[in-house]
């Protein structure tokens, strides 16, 4: 099924094999698709245009993926799916906190990795419709806009990726309640597909960071053990 506007995905991986398919696989969807080779041309990539996704590999020449992963997040909200090799969890992990959305290991199948393109472009209109309305949470020194995606702790304005963002808008509609690891990814992915979970426990420690007076002590972003997590106002 082909998407209904020509949504735009930059594909950057040095491996001539992959980035045929992936760039194929997402034309043949519907997909407006650039493609690049080095993690320089694709940063710089991202400067002349606005993308709706950028599938990275982590491996590249000169600038590694993940250094191109930290310099995009650090000025554009663009969501980033890293492609990991399959026994390398530290880029996995590394990739997330710096602000990834997703990954995918290699060697993984076209429909996988359309799977995840799709969930994380639904996930954004859904954000995108949902946008308008401009509701605000105060937990205690924790306050959440909704419809800016804006949050601001004791009163100062930290940034959030899209991912974090979305954890903690859930958890804020029902404060001094337990949500599931499985139930924070299925509204993460819109989806009944989560992906895999370990990926909410790196986006709960990078929250931590963000929003706790001590991350390693958390008051506001609480684990209920065997449960879930749960957010207080603190």
């Amino acid at each position: 099924m082909s998407v209904l506007a020509a949504q735009s995905i930059l594909v950057v991986d040095d491996d001539p094999g992959v980035l045929d398919v992936v760039a194929f696989m997402l034309r043949r969807e519907g997909f407006d698709v650039d493609e690049e080779k080095d993690g320089a041309a694709a940063l710089a990539a991202t400067r002349e245009r606005a993308y709706d996704i950028v599938i990275l590999d982590v491996m590249l020449p000169g600038m590694s993926g993940t250094d191109v992963c930290r310099a995009l997040r650090s000025e554009s909200d663009v969501p980033i799916l890293m492609l990991t090799a399959r026994d390398a969890e530290i880029d996995r992990v590394l990739g997330l906190e710096l602000g990834a959305d997703d990954y995918v290991t290699k060697p993984f199948s076209s429909a996988e990795l359309l799977s995840r393109v799709r969930a994380i472009l639904r996930r954004r209109q859904l954000d995108r419709v949902s946008g308008g309305a401009a509701t605000v949470r105060k937990l205690g020194g924790l306050q959440i806009d909704l419809g800016r995606h804006e949050v601001l702790v004791e009163g100062d304005r930290v940034h959030l990726t899209l991912s974090e963002f979305k954890v903690l808008a859930l958890l804020a509609e029902q404060p001094e309640n337990v949500v599931s690891r499985r139930e924070l990814m299925q509204h993460l992915w819109a989806s009944e597909h989560v992906g895999d979970e370990h990926a909410c426990e790196v986006h709960i420690s990078n929250l931590r960071r963000k929003i706790e007076r001590d991350p390693s002590q958390p008051q506001r972003l609480v684990t209920v053990r065997g449960h879930g997590y749960k957010l207080v106002a603190a």
